[in-house]
């Protein structure tokens, strides 16, 4: 890759050459038949992606949008969602939500843990929640949602299941087909997503998946509070690129259109496997520092690390240092500012990268007046990796 740094951040992620080179690619009329070809090609892998039975809709705009997307065709004002949250990307539904006139509740977990599926079961025991949104992997606490207990807890509710893939998509299983608990109708009804992390594309498409429960649902809304985001407007575009509603980005579609070949080359069984041995191994490696994960093993992301701070690390400090030697990771929000930092390993990123990451680590932990074996850190990562 020509990427003159490690972006090794939630996102977004390390682009690969081919993406590049698509995105460079001559920008032709939105209406060219030629175009349109590659659009085509690339809803329907998004398709192909999430098992979507429905319609999938790729558009320009963020995983803001796609959020939005995803609450304002399915909930009414007036009507009641439920959140589950496991951190802080999870909370921003509570704003988006109330933004529209919806009625939100919510059950949040302690950073670094699973919420209480208890707890949500009682909540949704009262009734009228129309639907529920859980945030597959949160990306400031790097716990990834137990979808195996949660889809049944929720969808036995009769509410629509909305999940956050933003930074899970093309890393880990998102089968809108699969029947949870053995129950054909415990389904995942609406995911949403960006193309800027696990895909391995820049930043600029929200990308939105809808089953026919969630079709159904938005057709009964009639009216919504929404133009740009009316799925119902863009229906028609994503059926047949050719015709005209916005105008879409073309070159991110091309980008777009290379990492899904990208990711579909892989495979999605190998590419899940990957990115679980890539979280364990970063983890396993770290932990010889004396880095603490914020989430356990038994939960934690495979896309991402929330990784506490050695107690008197300046923060500041040590990102600076990795910066020095090409490689940026992100702070930590809220309350973990300062004391932690969150660490990318998805997408297009590579075992040769990561080990280089923690190598950097060791060199800037060093450099702040640590002590690390660099060595035992380095061998602890490709052995972890191997296995």
């Amino acid at each position: 890759m020509r990427n003159k740094e490690m972006l090794l951040i939630p996102g977004p992620t390390p682009v690969a050459d081919e993406v590049y080179d698509a995105l460079s690619m001559e920008t032709r009329a939105h209406t060219d038949p030629r175009f349109v070809a590659v659009y085509k090609d690339a809803l329907s892998m998004t398709r192909e992606l999430f098992n979507c039975d429905g319609q999938v809709f790729v558009i320009a705009g963020s995983g803001t949008l796609s959020m939005e997307m995803a609450v304002v065709n399915t909930v009414a004002p007036g009507e009641k969602l439920l959140v589950v949250s496991h951190g802080y990307f999870g909370d921003r539904f509570i704003q988006l939500a109330e933004a529209f006139g919806i009625k939100v509740e919510a059950v949040k977990s302690k950073w670094g843990e699973h919420v209480d599926v208890a707890e949500v079961e009682d909540k949704l025991a009262k009734g009228g929640f129309k639907a529920v949104t859980v945030t597959h992997v949160d990306t400031s606490t790097g716990v990834e949602a137990d979808l195996e207990r949660l889809v049944p807890a929720i969808k036995k509710s009769g509410a629509l299941f909305i999940l956050d893939g933003v930074c899970a998509s093309a890393a880990i299983e998102e089968d809108m087909g699969k029947a949870y608990g053995g129950n054909p109708e415990y389904r995942i009804d609406v995911v949403l997503t960006g193309s800027q992390k696990a895909i391995g594309v820049p930043p600029g498409l929200a990308i939105v998946a809808f089953g026919k429960k969630a079709l159904a649902a938005r057709e009964a809304l009639g009216r919504v509070s929404a133009y740009y985001a009316d799925i119902k407007m863009w229906a028609p575009i994503m059926e047949n690129p050719s015709k005209y509603y916005a105008t879409p980005a073309v070159n991110m579609i091309y980008a777009y259109d290379a990492g899904m070949k990208a990711v579909f080359t892989e495979g999605l069984k190998k590419r899940y496997a990957r990115h679980r041995a890539y979280g364990k191994a970063v983890r396993a490696a770290l932990a010889t520092y004396g880095l603490k994960a914020l989430a356990p093993d038994a939960i934690a992301a495979p896309t991402l690390t929330t990784v506490l701070h050695v107690e008197g690390t300046d923060d500041a400090a040590f990102r600076a240092a990795l910066a020095k030697k090409g490689m940026i990771v992100a702070g930590a929000l809220a309350s973990l500012a300062g004391k932690a930092f969150r660490i990318g390993h998805m997408g297009s990123t590579t075992p040769e990268m990561l080990e280089k990451a923690v190598l950097y680590i060791g060199e800037a932990m060093e450099e702040l007046g640590m002590k690390v074996d660099k060595e035992n850190a380095v061998d602890t990562f490709r052995k972890a990796y191997r296995a």
